[in-house]
Formats: structure tokens, sequence, C-alpha cells
């Protein structure tokens, strides 16, 4: 009898423990997804719940809630669960890492490009990166995989791909021409190289591309990857020097020379070989990789002054900048990274943004930026436009109101030019993707 009891009593107590443990898990999960829920909304309300490029997409029928893809995500409430199953939050901050993706274990995700209602322009490549122009290829960021490691590794496809289909002529001076010297252009270059092509790389800007484009101080976040003639490289952050530093060592290591400030000016298919003209020089060759990014050549305000030395857009050693008036044009992250940059080194920064509050900023940007506005570090001008850029003033246009403010330096983010003219006049075909599957598992 007594060991009956006390094997009800056992009983009871592990019945009594799984009870709790299972009240515990079910408290956890509720609170977990009301909190997801109510970012959610937040997300909604600030714009930044749609995508605007790349993004996942989560299939809910064939979702567990492994939370594995919240884990794996490098960015900041990009994702998280609701009822057992992963959901976007502030997708308009996803960079395409595609952690999520190769993180899930039951394979639920698919990165997207585009939406239903917004589409997006990108050229039509196969799945070997080649566009309706036989020997014409694409890799990196213009194809819709920005990412660093992504574009190291389509570089490298794409070089693989065009080797195969290329039939050298001796006819012309070069096997292939890689344009852009960004991510996919070294990875693509590089794989030249180590299959002895004779190539030549162009980069209208200097090398690095995108990335050098970046603050000095900005952390580019990625992740292991292969690099040709280089081998495995493991890092989850780096700093843009230290990457830039890493690529010209490997190219210099390897006797391989960019051909730098060159500009492309058009791309012509003649015959079986094409003729690539600059603004420096006219070549021939077998086979074109493009790696130009979709950013293009940055969106001028077209207003008196803006050519002045005085205006820039691209901020290289904000370190070096001290006790200035700047100006910062522009209400995305690459302007208010900018700003918050020069405000740490004892500038007077003002802000002139079209519209009534920022959006579409990563949450940590937005947070970082309302905080310095709030403490009078850095002054917003919003629904403001600049009308004219004098030696040393700049006037704004606030709500039909002219303001002219004291300054030194202009920053200007107004985005970029898409290639699209450029593409189009080679002849390669674009197209507009409504939530076209760019990852997805086979």
């Amino acid at each position: 009898m007594e060991v009956l009891i006390e094997q009800i009593v056992l009983y009871g107590l592990v019945i009594g423990f799984a009870a709790i443990v299972v009240i515990s898990y079910l408290v956890r999960h509720r609170k977990s997804s009301k909190e997801t829920t109510s970012k959610i909304e937040k997300a909604k309300e600030l714009g930044f719940h749609e995508p605007v490029s790349l993004h996942p997409v989560i299939d809910p029928d064939t979702c567990i809630g492994s939370g594995a893809c919240v884990k794996a995500c490098p960015e900041k409430d990009i994702l998280g669960l609701v009822n057992g199953k992963a959901q976007t939050i502030n997708a308009s901050s996803c960079v395409g890492h595609g952690a999520c993706f190769h993180a899930c274990p039951v394979q639920a995700i698919t990165l997207c490009i585009g939406t239903e209602q917004r589409g997006v322009d990108l050229p039509h490549v196969s799945p070997e990166f080649e566009t309706n122009i036989p020997g014409l290829f694409i890799a990196g960021e213009l194809g819709g995989m920005g990412l660093i490691k992504n574009a190291v590794e389509q570089g490298k496809q794409a070089m693989e791909n065009c080797i195969k289909k290329m039939k050298p002529s001796p006819e012309v001076k070069y096997d292939v021409i890689i344009v852009g010297a960004g991510p996919a252009g070294i990875s693509a270059t590089l794989t030249a190289a180590k299959s002895d092509l004779r190539f030549l790389t162009i980069e209208q800007d200097s090398l690095g591309g995108t990335v050098f484009n970046f603050p000095r101080a900005k952390i580019i976040m990625t992740s292991p990857m292969n690099l040709p003639l280089h081998g495995k490289l493991k890092l989850s952050e780096t700093s843009k020097s230290e990457l830039l530093d890493l690529w010209t060592g490997v190219l210099s290591k390897n006797r391989i020379s960019v051909n730098q400030q060159e500009k492309v000016e058009s791309i012509e298919k003649i015959n079986n070989y094409f003729l690539v003209t600059t603004n420096k020089e006219k070549y021939t060759s077998n086979s074109i990789i493009l790696c130009i990014g979709r950013r293009g050549s940055p969106r001028k305000l077209g207003v008196p002054g803006e050519e002045k030395e005085k205006v820039a857009y691209r901020l290289l050693e904000p370190e070096l900048i001290h006790n200035q008036k700047i100006l910062v044009v522009g209400g995305g992250d690459s302007a208010v990274e900018s700003a918050l940059l020069l405000m740490d080194e004892n500038n007077n920064v003002s802000i002139s943004y079209r519209n009534d509050s920022f959006s579409r900023l990563k949450p940590k940007n937005l947070e970082r930026v309302n905080n310095a506005i709030e403490s009078r570090k850095i002054r917003a001008f919003y629904k403001s436009n600049v009308k004219e850029i004098k030696d040393q003033s700049v006037i704004l246009l606030i709500e039909e109101r002219e303001k002219e403010i004291n300054n030194d330096l202009v920053y200007i983010f107004a985005g970029g030019e898409l290639p699209t003219k450029f593409l189009e006049k080679i002849g390669i075909k674009i197209t507009k993707k409504f939530g076209e599957a760019i990852l997805k598992h086979s």
C-alpha cells in the first residue's frame, strides 16, 4: 500500500512538473506573440512593414515555429513569432542576408523580390546569370542579390558559366571584360585570373564599388564566404576599410590591376564580339559580365550652387571633419547614418528631409536620430527642400517659406539613378518582378 501511495505521489509530482512546464511555455508563447504583434502594428504605422527589396516570405503551412530564422537574422526585428508561426515585422529593413532561409529546418522560407503591389525593375537573367544577349552576364546587386556574401558567390558563378559558354576569338583583345569592381566584380575578376583568361576590369569609381561609398565607420554585416585565389573568409562583422584592405591585398598578391575612375559609356554587340566604349578608350571582348549595382549614378537636386566644391554625394572619412556647419539632405539610412557620424565628430549638423517624419529607417537608426534631435545634437528641417546652395549658406524652402542657414558643407543622399536606360540601350530586357522568388529550396 505504501509503495502504491509513493507511486501515486511520484506520478503526481511528475504530472505537476510537466503541467508547470507546459503552462510556463504557453505563457511565454502568448507573451512573445503579443510583443511581435505589437511590433508589427508599429511597423505598419511607421511604414516599415512593407518590403522594398529582397525579403523573406514564410509558408505558414510548412512553418513549425522553431524560431531558428528569428535567431539567425543578423538584423533587429525583421522576423518574429505569432501564434507559433514566423512573420515579418520590419520587412523594409531586410538586407537579403539569407541567414533565415538557410536556418529554417523545414524549408518554409523563400527569398523574394518585390511584392504583389510593388514591383521591382530587374534585368532578365537565366539561372546561369546570362541575359537575353548571348555572352553578356549580370551578377550581384543589379540582379537582385546585394548582400556581400551573395554578390561574391554570384560573381564567381557568373564567370564560371561564362567560361563554359565562351568561344575565344584571337581577333578580340579580351576573353571577358568585367564592368564594376564591387564584391561581385572582384570575385569575377579573381575567378577570371584563376582560369588564366585575358580579362579587364573597369570601375567608374574606386575599388569596392558601393562598399567604397559606405562611411568608413559603417559596420558591414557579412558571413563566411569563399573568395577565389584566397580561400575561406570567416567574417561576422568587419569595417569597410578592413574589407577594402583585404580585397586590395588579394588583387596585389596576384598582380591584378583594375581600371578605376573609368566609366563605360556604351556596349555594342558586333557579330560575335562586344565593343566596349569608355570615357578613356575602346575595347573588344568575347564576353561581358556586368557587376555595376542598382544604384547607378547619384541623383542630383538640380538646384543653383550644386556644382560647388562644398557639395558631396558620399561621406568617406567623417573622422577627419570637425567643427563644421553641415547640411545632410535626405531621410534614408545612408543620410541618417552619415548625419550621426558627423555629429559624433563635434560638427553642427542639420538634416533636410522632404517628408514630415522619417520613414523606412532601420529601427536602430530611427531611435538614434530621434534621440539626437530631441537632445538638439541634430537639427531637423522636415517638409523642406533645398532651393539654393551658396558659399557660406544654404536656402531651404520649408512649406513655401524660405529659410537661410549658415553652412560649410552639404552632403546629398537623394538615392541613385537606376541604370535602366543604360541597360536598355545595350539591348538587355528589363522585367518588373512582383513577389518573384530569387532564392528558394528545390
